[in-house]
């Protein structure tokens, strides 16, 4: 298939792709399943809340990393601005459902609040 500048939703981009080939990272299916695997609530749960907001909230930081090479790529920083919205839309629901699972999740990732 011949590249015609077209990449999937989701796909794999070429920066992710030079981080990953280090060597001795993981790559983005490893970590991504890691981030699962501690935050789910049951055996089958890769939806919930709280691993919806951790896998956001790994993006988020890897975008934080990538603002500080490259300050002025504004496009990547609208994404960041709605991936933290919909993280905060998510935190704000499950803080409505259940307090302390928010606590809990708030104190393993880090957050303030």
């Amino acid at each position: 298939m011949k590249f015609c500048g077209y990449r999937p939703k989701g796909g794999v981009t070429a920066s992710k792709e030079r981080l990953f080939k280090a060597g001795n990272m993981a790559t983005v299916r490893e970590v991504k399943e890691k981030i699962v695997g501690d935050y789910k609530t049951h055996g089958t749960d890769t939806g919930s809340s709280q691993v919806q907001i951790a896998l956001l909230t790994q993006r988020i930081n890897e975008l934080t990393e990538h603002f500080k090479v490259h300050s002025k790529d504004n496009h990547s920083r609208r994404g960041l601005l709605k991936m933290v919205s919909r993280r905060r839309k998510l935190l704000d629901y499950l803080r409505s459902r259940d307090i302390n699972e928010y606590h809990e999740i708030i104190k393993k990732l880090g957050l303030r609040r």
